[in-house]
């Protein structure tokens, strides 16, 4: 079943789609239709709230099956108003490039002797229909915590740019170095895992609402 994934990010929709490999979902980006819409404001105060608001953004459009999801950044020492949430790449007022989210993030770092504890907490969305929709946002699709460090790595890929500050505590790897293996070990499957087990209840919920003839009523 063809799912079209609310992102115009490409390394997220590579992310998706290798997380959901070998299910029956098929994760189809934003600009991979003929003709993409563009992206909403985000108003929500929570991941859950951002990614409910995308995928009806998109719904109301498309009028296909889709889904967004949406993370928040929460590093260990920051008080309530300093901590990113879901405005990551927004701050002060202003949106951040790559390059200025890895210099104003390693700065927090500086903060803190050279590194901090952080961890993202992830929400998602799925709709079907006006009268069909999914979400969630437990703990087993939020990251493991991981260091912010000060010192940055080369980035490797356009669209994560923490991953050159952050380090895999286990490890003490870089999210960028060529050795670390994303989602290696059963710890480190828990996102992959959680994801996977969410589609799996989604799409158990889907097919019982289908007619007999297992087609989509439209």
């Amino acid at each position: 079943m063809q799912m079209i994934y609310g992102t115009t990010n490409p390394a997220k929709l590579q992310l998706m789609k290798d997380y959901l490999s070998g299910t029956e979902i098929e994760v189809i980006g934003l600009n991979e239709l003929p003709d993409p819409p563009g992206e909403p404001e985000e108003y929500g105060h929570t991941p859950l709230e951002n990614a409910r608001g995308k995928a009806e953004y998109y719904y109301r459009i498309l009028k296909r099956p889709v889904f967004s999801c949406d993370s928040g950044l929460i590093i260990d020492g920051l008080s309530e108003e300093e901590q990113p949430g879901v405005h990551v790449r927004r701050r002060n007022g202003k949106i951040l490039t790559d390059p200025e989210m890895t210099e104003y993030y390693a700065a927090i770092a500086a903060r803190f002797g050279g590194r901090c504890r952080a961890r993202y907490q992830n929400g998602i969305c799925v709709i079907f229909s006006e009268t069909e929709k999914y979400e969630h946002d437990g703990e087993d699709i939020s990251g493991e915590s991981f260091w912010l460090v000060d010192q940055p790595r080369r980035q490797k890929e356009k669209g994560f740019p923490l991953d050159c500050i952050s380090v895999d505590m286990e490890t003490g790897l870089y999210f960028v170095d060529e050795d670390h293996i994303p989602g290696s070990g059963e710890e480190k499957n828990e996102l992959r895992n959680g994801l996977r087990r969410f589609w799996e209840q989604v799409m158990e919920a889907h097919e019982k609402r289908l007619p007999k003839d297992g087609k989509e009523c439209g």
